[in-house]
């Protein structure tokens, strides 16, 4: 296997994470004590934290999951 397949195939992984953790918040808490919730929120949020940052208030309306997919999915191309 390839490094740029390899790096591919971990992208898609994290994307996976991310998804994940947006359709979990849309049902738990985001205050829920939940080992899974934290173990996600510790993997995404170096990512995901600067990109909200970046974005401007959008009214309570989080969408730095979806351009951090949208980064990653373009890292993806780039490297394929």
């Amino acid at each position: 296997m390839r490094i740029g397949e390899l790096l591919v195939t971990l992208i898609t992984l994290y994307q996976g994470i991310i998804l994940l953790r947006v359709l979990l918040s849309w049902f738990v808490s985001n205050n829920a004590d939940q080992p899974v919730i934290d173990w996600l929120k510790r993997l995404t949020d170096p990512v995901l934290d600067p990109v909200r940052k970046a974005l401007p208030d959008t009214g309570g309306v989080d969408l730095s999951p979806l351009i951090a997919l949208i980064g990653l999915e373009l890292l993806k191309r780039f490297l394929g």
